[in-house]
């Protein structure tokens, strides 16, 4: 098998890395983004889906070697590079060969991903990481399988992981929709596992959804959604919670 996609880029962006989001990992930074294209899952609301869903390489335009994209990090002046815009663990063999590049260049890395690998494919994946957003996209084996295509448990297998066994350092993410997975049953046991198995001072970023993709019938979340889940989450006692996706001091 040969990684078709490896030294090819969907294309690079310079952000901030709070949009990534990481909010506690080189706060006030800048972060070198890139991605390629194709998923391990199949998320019917998928807000990038023309490079998750893209059905050969015509996406990709840009080639870098890793050591070209560490030195474009460091002529941007960015601290670290981000694999994100589609799922970096289906490209590992890049995410590793750059990762290396950056480490010395004396750039961290990081991963904006679903967490949804088996274990032998999470080892590779995350050693050769400095920080992950994991996107835990609901709380309900039912979503994972019938909205998503995958299952719930390898995503918090990957989150135990990651908190429990190495220095990765690592925030979640979970999309707010509608009527699927906002309500305040899931909201409160999402963040009691979180606070019961990985600790109450790993960040929560609560995000707003917006029809897109295969799900367009969904009105997008009211910010008055995010912000009862983020009350819901901080009394379950997580520190750190936070509204994404839209305007709120």
């Amino acid at each position: 098998m040969v990684l078709a996609a490896y030294g090819r880029t969907s294309g690079f962006g310079v952000d901030p890395i709070e949009k990534k989001p990481l909010y506690h990992f080189l706060p006030g930074s800048t972060v070198l983004s890139f991605g390629t294209v194709g998923c391990n899952l199949s998320c019917r609301f998928c807000q990038n889906w023309g490079l998750s869903r893209a059905r050969d390489l015509g996406r990709l335009r840009e080639r870098a070697t890793p050591e070209a994209v560490a030195a474009m990090a460091r002529r941007l002046g960015c601290r670290s590079v981000a694999f994100t815009y589609n799922e970096p663990a289906i490209f590992l063999e890049y995410v590793s060969d750059v990762a290396e590049a950056c480490h010395a260049e004396g750039l961290a890395t990081m991963a904006v991903t679903a967490g949804y690998l088996e274990d032998a494919a999470r080892r590779d994946f995350f050693t050769h990481l400095d920080a992950a957003n994991v996107d835990l996209k609901a709380f309900s084996e039912d979503f994972y399988r019938g909205i998503v295509g995958g299952s719930l448990q390898p995503v918090l297998d990957t989150l135990r992981y990651l908190v429990h066994g190495t220095d990765v350092w690592t925030e979640i993410t979970t999309l707010l929709i509608p009527g699927l997975n906002d309500s305040d049953r899931e909201i409160i046991q999402l963040s009691e596992w979180i606070a019961d198995n990985l600790g109450v001072a790993v960040p929560l970023h609560l995000s707003a959804f917006h029809p897109d993709h295969r799900m367009l019938d969904r009105p997008p979340t009211p910010a008055a959604t995010l912000r009862r889940a983020r009350a819901l989450a901080q009394a379950a006692g997580l520190k750190y919670v936070y509204t994404g996706n839209v305007r709120d001091p």
